[in-house]
C-alpha cells in the first residue's frame, strides 16, 4: 500500500510517544515527551479567553475517562466533570477570579498536581455551545448554510453594498471566465500513484502539480457556484456543474486521496460540499449524490485516521497537517449534516476540538512559530474554513481572542511595506498582505482598522463575497497602530520598530523559540534580521525549494546561514525537522520596551545540544540613535573558535578597522565591533547559489584563537551615522555610550 511520507513521520512519532506514555511519574499530567500536549492553564496566568480550555497529557494506563475538578473563586465551590478526552472546554463563561484545577483517571485516585489560573476583565468571553446544540441550530438553517442569512442577489443590492462589494463581484466573474478557457479538466490520469516512502524531488514535484491544478479547479467550482447564486446567470451554473463533476471524478483512493497526499483530499471534499450548498435546489439529485458520496469517502478516510488511538492529535498536537485536516473535517461535517449520517460523528469529534485547537503553533496570545510565511498559508486555509463554519453555526471564529492575537502578530512581523517574511520556511518570500488584510477585515478593532487601511489591494473576491455586509472592520470607530515593540512569549519572538506606523521604519526581528527548529522552524535561536525603509539589510539566507531537500537540510535551516553564532567552521544548532523533539530550543529570558531603550535577551544554550554550556545574546535598541547594541556571551567545556555570522542581500564591504558596511540602494547599516571586543577578524564566507534572481553575501567575525569562553560586542549603526562610542568599566559593570545614549552592560 502506498503511503504519504508526512503521515509516516507523524505515525512514527506516535509510536515513539506511546512508549513514553506508559510510565507514570509524580505529576503524570505533564508528559516526559516534549511533543505531547501540555497541562493548561497553569502558573497563575491571566487567561486571554473566558472560558479557558483545560488540557493534560494522557495517563499511562490510557483510561476511558477522566475526572476534572475545578475550584474557586467562591470558597468551597468545586465543579466536577467527567470527560472522555484529555481536554475539556466549558460551554459557558466562568466568573472572574482565581481558580485551581486538577484531574485524575476515572478509575483511580491519582490526582495530578493542582494548577492555578486567573480570569479577569481582560479575559474576553468566547463561548462555543455543546455539539448537540450546534447541530440542531445548523439543521434548522435553510441552505445555503455557508452564505450570510438574507444575502440578497446582485439586482437587489443597495448603493452602499454595490460600493463595498460590486468590484469584488466583477473581479470574480472575470476570474471565472478566464479559467473556463485556460484550465483543462483534472483527472486521475494526470498523476501516478506514489509507491516510495521517501520524499524525493519527483514526489515533491507531483504534489506541487496536484496542488496547483486541483486548487484552480476547486476555486473555479466555488466561484462559479457563488456567482450563479448572486446573479442567476445560468452560464456560471454550467461551469460549476462541469468542475464539480471533474472533482467528484477524482478517486479518493487515487493520487489525490488521503493515503497519497493527505492535505489535498479534504479541500476537495470541502469545495464539493460548499458548491452543493451554494447551488442548493439548482443541483439535480443524481449529481448531488455523486458529489456528496465523493466528499463523504474523503472525510471518512481522514476521520478514521484522526479518531484512531482515541484521537491521537489530542495527545500529539504539534502536527501541521493533522491540525489543518481537523479544521477541514469540521467544515465538511458542518456542511454535510443532514446529507451524510456519519457527519454527526465527524462534527461531534471535530468542531469544538478544532475551534479550541486553533493553533498549537503558539500560546493564547497569538503568533505562529513556523514563521510568517506558513502563518500566511494558515490564513488562506482559515478564510476557506472559518468563514462557512462561522456563518453556518453563528460562532464567529474571527472573534476568538487567539485570532485577534494572531492578527496583531502579523502587524508586528509583516507590517505594511515589509520586504519579506520573517523566520521559518519561506522567509525569503515577499508577503502577500492581502491575506492579512482579509483577516483584518473580519475584526472590529482600532488596530485591525489601521492594518486594513494601510494595506493596498483587495482580498480574494471569492472569500470577500461570503462575509456578512458590512465588513466588520468598517464598523470600527477609530484607527490606531499596535505598540512599536512586542514580545510573543509562547513562540519566543520579539519585534522592535522605530515607528511601526511609518513605512520608513527600522524593523528588528529577534527569535529564541521554545519550538526550536521543529517542523518548519530553523536553527536560528538568538538570531535576528534587520530591515529599514522597506529594504532588507541583514537577512537569513538560502531558499525553500522543498521540504527535506539538500538545500533545506544543509544550509537553509542551518545556524550558519543566519545572523547568529556558530563555532569551529560553521557548526551550529541541531536542526532535524519533524525528528526534532522540541528540546533543542531557545527562550527569551528578558524583554522591555520604553521611549528610550528597548531590550531583549535570549538563551539558546539548549539549541546547541550540549556543544556549548552557555549561549546568551542581549540586544539593546537605542531609539534616539536608531542603533542596536548586540552582546553575545558564549561558553564551552571544550575550547572552540567562535563565529559571529552576518548575511546581507547586497555586498558586504569591510574597512580596515573591521567595520562591515551594507548599502541596499537608499538604506544602510554599518556593523561595528565595539572597542575592547578584540581578538577577532572578519572573514568572507562562500555559501550555496542563492535563489535565481537574487543575491546573497556572507561573512563572519571569527575569534583568532580557540576559547572556552568568548564575547562579541557589536554595534548595528542603522544609516551608518558613525556616532562616537565609548566603553568604560564601572563599579556596576561596564558603561557603553553610543552618541548621546548610554546603557550598562551587566558583568
Amino acid at each position: 500500500m502506498p503511503f504519504n511520507t508526512s503521515r509516516l513521520a507523524r505515525h512514527a512519532l506516535l509510536i515513539a510517544a506511546a512508549v513514553v506514555w506508559i510510565p507514570c511519574h509524580a505529576d503524570w499530567a505533564q508528559s516526559t515527551d516534549p511533543l505531547a500536549t501540555r497541562p493548561l492553564p497553569t502558573n497563575l496566568e491571566a487567561q486571554a479567553q473566558n472560558p479557558p480550555a483545560f488540557s493534560w497529557s494522557r495517563h499511562g494506563t490510557n483510561p476511558s475517562a477522566y475526572v476534572l475538578e475545578i475550584s474557586g473563586p467562591t470558597a468551597g465551590k468545586i465543579t466536577t466533570v467527567t470527560v472522555l478526552k484529555n481536554w475539556y472546554w466549558p460551554a459557558r463563561a466562568m466568573t472572574a477570579g482565581t481558580y485551581s484545577w486538577r484531574v485524575r483517571p476515572a478509575t483511580t485516585q491519582e490526582w495530578s498536581t493542582p494548577r492555578s489560573f486567573v480570569l479577569n476583565a481582560s479575559s474576553a468571553v468566547f463561548e462555543v455551545p455543546e455539539s448537540a446544540v450546534m447541530r440542531a441550530s445548523i439543521l434548522s438553517r435553510p441552505r445555503p448554510r455557508a452564505m450570510p442569512a438574507g444575502m440578497p442577489v446582485r439586482s437587489a443590492w443597495s448603493a452602499a453594498m454595490v460600493a463595498e462589494r460590486g468590484g469584488a463581484l466583477t473581479r470574480l466573474m472575470a476570474d471565472v471566465k478566464r479559467v473556463i478557457t485556460s484550465e483543462p479538466p483534472v483527472k486521475d490520469s494526470m498523476w501516478k500513484l506514489t509507491t516510495t516512502k521517501v520524499v524525493t524531488a519527483d514526489v515533491n514535484a507531483q504534489w506541487s502539480n496536484i496542488r496547483t491544478h486541483v486548487n484552480i479547479v476547486r476555486r473555479q467550482l466555488e466561484a462559479a457556484a457563488l456567482v450563479f447564486r448572486l446573479t442567476g446567470d445560468r452560464a456560471y451554473l454550467g461551469e460549476a456543474l462541469l468542475r464539480g463533476d471533474q472533482l467528484a471524478g477524482l478517486s479518493p483512493a487515487g493520487p489525490t486521496g488521503y493515503a497519497q497526499f493527505d492535505i489535498i483530499t479534504l479541500p476537495i471534499a470541502a469545495s464539493l460540499l460548499k458548491a452543493a450548498d451554494f447551488l442548493a435546489a439548482d443541483l439535480d439529485a443524481t449529481r448531488r449524490a455523486a458529489w456528496v458520496k465523493n466528499a463523504g469517502q474523503r472525510a471518512a478516510d481522514v476521520y478514521n485516521d484522526l479518531s484512531s488511538k482515541n484521537g491521537w492529535l489530542d495527545q500529539m498536537p504539534f502536527d501541521e497537517h493533522g491540525g489543518s485536516n481537523l479544521g477541514y473535517l469540521a467544515m465538511v461535517a458542518t456542511l454535510a449534516l443532514g446529507d451524510v449520517p456519519a457527519a454527526v460523528d465527524w462534527f461531534d469529534f471535530s468542531f469544538r476540538n478544532y475551534v479550541n485547537y486553533i493553533f498549537h503553533w503558539s500560546g493564547p496570545e497569538g503568533g505562529y512559530s513556523n514563521g510568517t510565511a506558513y502563518g500566511q498559508y494558515a490564513i488562506d486555509a482559515a478564510l476557506q474554513v472559518w468563514q462557512p463554519m462561522s456563518t453556518a453555526t453563528g460562532i464567529d471564529i474571527f472573534s476568538k481572542p487567539w485570532t485577534r492575537g494572531f492578527l496583531q502578530f502579523f502587524m508586528h512581523f509583516t507590517p505594511p511595506g515589509t520586504p519579506s517574511h520573517t523566520f521559518g520556511d519561506g522567509n525569503e518570500e515577499t508577503p502577500d498582505l492581502r491575506y492579512m488584510k482579509a483577516l483584518a477585515s473580519r475584526v472590529n478593532s482600532p488596530q485591525a482598522a489601521w492594518f486594513y487601511k494601510n494595506i493596498a489591494g483587495d482580498e480574494d473576491p471569492l472569500t470577500q463575497l461570503q462575509i456578512a455586509y458590512p465588513l466588520p472592520v468598517l464598523r470600527a470607530t477609530s484607527s490606531a497602530p499596535p505598540p512599536n515593540s512586542a514580545y510573543y512569549p509562547s513562540i519566543g519572538w520579539a519585534a522592535i520598530h522605530s515607528n511601526i506606523a511609518d513605512r520608513a521604519r527600522t524593523s528588528f526581528y529577534f527569535k529564541s523559540s521554545p519550538y526550536g527548529s521543529f517542523n518548519h522552524s530553523h536553527g536560528d535561536q538568538n538570531g535576528f534580521t534587520l530591515n529599514r525603509g522597506g529594504r532588507k539589510l541583514l537577512i537569513g539566507t538560502g531558499w525553500y525549494d522543498w521540504y527535506n531537500s539538500p538545500m533545506w537540510t544543509d544550509w537553509y535551516r542551518a545556524t550558519k546561514s543566519k545572523n547568529a553564532v556558530t563555532f569551529d567552521g560553521g557548526q551550529g544548532q541541531r536542526t532535524e525537522g519533524y525528528k526534532e523533539p522540541m528540546v533543542r530550543n531557545g527562550k527569551i529570558v528578558g524583554f522591555s520596551a520604553s521611549t528610550a531603550v528597548d531590550f531583549v535577551e535570549g538563551d539558546a544554550t539548549a539549541a546547541f545540544a550540549g556543544a556549548l554550556t552557555s549561549a546568551r545574546r542581549q540586544v539593546w535598541y537605542l531609539r534616539s540613535q536608531d542603533a542596536f547594541v548586540v552582546l553575545d556571551k558564549l561558553a564551552s567545556a571544550t575550547a572552540r573558535t567562535f563565529e559571529w555570522n552576518l548575511h546581507a542581500p547586497v555586498a558586504i564591504n569591510v574597512s580596515g578597522t573591521g567595520e562591515a558596511k551594507i548599502v541596499n540602494i537608499d538604506q544602510s547599516v554599518c556593523v561595528r565591533p565595539i572597542p575592547n571586543s578584540s581578538g577577532q577578524v572578519y572573514k568572507s564566507i562562500v555559501g550555496p547559489a542563492p535563489k535565481p534572481g537574487s543575491t546573497e553575501f556572507h561573512g563572519a567575525y571569527v575569534k583568532t584563537s580557540a576559547l572556552k569562553s568568548a564575547e562579541f560586542l557589536m554595534l548595528l549603526d542603522v544609516g551608518c551615522k558613525h556616532p562616537v562610542v565609548s566603553l568604560t568599566t564601572t563599579s556596576n559593570g561596564r558603561s557603553l555610550t553610543v552618541g548621546t545614549q548610554s546603557i550598562t552592560l551587566q558583568p
